[in-house]
């Protein structure tokens, strides 16, 4: 099985308000940038979206590492909150509706193709992938201000 780094960023300019993210994939040394990015979205709607569509990148399944400045996302998998709410039918231990179910959905289903491990780093604290991909989040919001 392939070894590949995924290292992911979201952004938006206000929230919700004109959103992107960036993601860099790292097999073998060699790197693939990518971003997009929605006219009205949320923060953490573009923090899934740029695991999503790494993962959607991935030709077979590989033993990825992802690296994320998102809680939300390495909690929602890591502490398999995301899990326990797909069994609940998207409602939260607290009894209010999760939030994304679509994105977590989709999340949830690429995971069963990939080993994945998440690592949470905290943003904007120096980390060169996540501040690429910060920059890569930034430049595909800016189309829609």
């Amino acid at each position: 099985m392939k070894k590949v780094e995924i290292f992911t960023d979201g952004a938006c300019s206000g929230n919700p308000g004109p959103g992107g993210w960036g993601a860099v994939l790292r097999y073998n040394g060699v790197e693939k940038e990518l971003s997009g990015g929605e006219a009205v979205t949320t923060n953490n709607r573009m923090e899934l979206m740029a695991v999503i569509q790494a993962l959607k990148a991935l030709k077979e399944p590989c033993q990825v590492t992802v690296t994320s400045d998102s809680q939300y996302v390495c909690n929602g998998i890591n502490k398999g909150w995301a899990a326990s709410w797909q069994k609940n039918n998207w409602i939260k231990s607290d009894k209010t509706k999760a939030k994304n179910p679509e994105l977590w959905e989709e999340l949830l289903t690429l995971l069963k193709t990939h080993k994945a491990t998440f690592i949470w780093v905290k943003g904007h604290n120096g980390h060169p992938e996540n501040e690429r991909c910060d920059r890569l989040a930034v430049e595909a919001y800016s189309k829609f201000i």
